[in-house]
């Protein structure tokens, strides 16, 4: 492999990480001019000073550096994150008609899950690790929300969902709520991970309805998180499994340069 150029960041650190995010977007397939934009825009104040006057010498040395910024955001995100603040709701007639459908793959690839037999897994730091039906998740005191969605490619939607508020469901099955993480495992073989305070924030439900329906499909059939705090690839769909868990977990995107924190 052909070294770039030794550049250091004093002179235009800004263009040299800009120029790094296409040379690792290209190396790693990234094509999609969103996902790389959103790489660039993840290049904060913080991670530039940390960096000032390294020298960045070839790719591997590049990416290490863009890690440490994305773990730098990741901690001043977490440090501004209010737990009580909300996030904006609407009026049902404000909701976007259709909702967009959003995925790694086509809608056409949509997950087909029976509800006969479906349980969900409950595992890690927690009490009480029996699976869990619908009819049973069903059966908990239930909230409906009117939010925005907001996707990290650009565009936003307006829509309503249903289900169990999460931080009651953690307590329900004696999640240790000191834990650092929860992450989901879902039937589309996405998988992604949240911080506590998120999972605890008073809009984070476990959506089972959505514009007071079964959740469709497409929109995440049995079940989705839904949260108003975060950037949409952090709701996933489809879950089938949620763990609590001081372990770094990672995530489908998270894992291929997107910021984890991936909210206010």
């Amino acid at each position: 492999m052909k070294s770039t150029p030794t550049r250091t960041l004093a002179v235009d650190g800004v263009a040299v990480l800009g120029e790094a995010v296409d040379r690792i977007s290209h190396a790693n397939g990234i094509s999609d001019p969103a996902r790389r934009s959103f790489l660039r825009r993840s290049l904060t104040l913080g991670g530039l000073s940390m960096l000032t006057g390294c020298t960045l010498v070839d790719q591997d040395s590049v990416e290490a550096a863009l890690t440490r910024i994305s773990r730098v955001n990741d901690d001043v995100q977490a440090w501004l994150f209010d737990p009580n603040r909300l996030a904006p709701t609407y009026p049902e007639s404000m909701i976007t008609r259709p909702f967009p459908f959003n995925a790694y793959y086509g809608e056409n690839e949509v997950r087909q899950v029976e509800e006969n037999g479906f349980r969900l897994e409950v595992t890690g730091l927690v009490a009480d690790k029996r699976k869990w039906s619908l009819p049973e998740l069903r059966a908990m005191p239930q909230v409906d929300q009117v939010t925005r969605h907001i996707c990290v490619e650009g565009w936003s939607a307006i829509g309503k969902w249903g289900g169990v508020p999460f931080a009651s469901f953690l307590r329900r099955v004696g999640a240790d709520l000191s834990a650092r993480y929860v992450g989901f495992k879902c039937a589309d073989d996405y998988f992604t991970s949240i911080d506590m305070p998120t999972a605890l924030h008073p809009q984070t439900i476990l959506a089972l309805t959505y514009d007071s329906q079964p959740l469709p499909p497409k929109y995440g059939f049995p079940m989705k998180l839904r949260m108003p705090t975060k950037l949409g690839y952090k709701n996933p769909k489809h879950i089938q499994a949620i763990f609590v868990t001081n372990t770094y977990p990672g995530g489908y995107w998270e894992d291929q340069g997107y910021n984890w924190f991936g909210g206010s």
